[in-house]
């Protein structure tokens, strides 16, 4: 295994999304992977019917727990739903896990439509989070609710991403699956290297729970793994591609995706 991935996300109790998908897609991608458990959720591919959050205490005593024994290469956070919680990782990034690279996946609304953040957090994430991030990873809707913008175009999203990386982040990926059409664009922008773009075909399949989680956590596995940016999002947009592509079509929503499928052309 190369590379050592702490997970700082909610558990989803189907296990497509959240923490079971971030495990299953670090260590297919040959990584290690370690989690801090922010919340319990009970739901399946149809919603989020419950959620338990874990006290931030506990929370950042399993990160720090880790960062003392094991290390780790890079971070990925993913459902960090109140203040206080928002708030302890902020300490955390800034103390013990001070200089490791982190995706922050800000993650608002579930697939299915549930909401995952607090309302009253939006501010804190956008103070706290979005200058500590290496790589910070919107969909369109998120991207709106961070940059203020409506996003209808290529050129939106460009815009949107150059705005929220004003705020601090080192870069921003945002995706453009919840976009109309049938090509896909996700618009990378880098602190350092300016704009770049990936645009593929739209696979239509309504098994696309997690996809998000699954990004970002393979996009972590590449930092950790020591690929620079943009090949670190190639490989995670090919893994996901071709997770949706062979996807089981289990449940009855939003399905799950295919995580154990072969990795090739790293």
């Amino acid at each position: 295994m190369k590379g050592r991935v702490l997970i700082l996300a909610g558990s989803d109790s189907s296990g497509g999304a959240g923490i079971q998908a971030d495990i299953k897609t670090v260590t297919v991608l040959g990584g290690y992977a370690a989690t801090a458990i922010t919340a319990l959720t009970a739901q399946n591919t149809q919603g989020v019917f419950g959620v338990l959050g874990i006290d931030p205490a506990f929370i950042i005593q399993q990160a720090e727990l880790m960062l003392d024994d094991i290390g780790a290469d890079c971070l990925k956070t993913g459902m960090l739903h109140s203040v206080p919680v928002i708030k302890a990782v902020a300490g955390l990034l800034d103390g013990k896990a001070a200089g490791v690279p982190v995706v922050i996946d800000p993650v608002m609304i579930s697939q299915s439509g549930s909401r995952l953040l607090d309302e009253d957090a939006v501010e804190s994430l956008i103070k706290l989070l979005i200058p500590r991030a290496t790589v910070l990873t919107p969909n369109i809707p998120e991207a709106e609710v961070l940059s203020g913008l409506r996003i209808t175009s290529e050129a939106d999203m460009i815009l949107a991403a150059e705005k929220i990386g004003a705020m601090g982040a080192n870069a921003v990926l945002v995706k453009g699956g919840h976009s109309e059409g049938n090509r896909i664009v996700d618009i990378l922008w880098d602190r350092e290297h300016g704009i770049s773009g990936f645009e593929e075909d739209r696979i239509p399949s309504n098994n696309n729970h997690g996809t998000g989680c699954t990004l970002a956590s393979a996009i972590a596995t590449g930092i950790a793994q020591g690929l620079d940016l943009g090949d670190a999002v190639a490989r995670a947009r090919a893994y996901v591609r071709e997770a949706i592509r062979t996807a089981p079509d289990f449940g009855k929503g939003n399905g799950p995706l295919n995580h154990a499928h072969p990795v090739t052309g790293e």
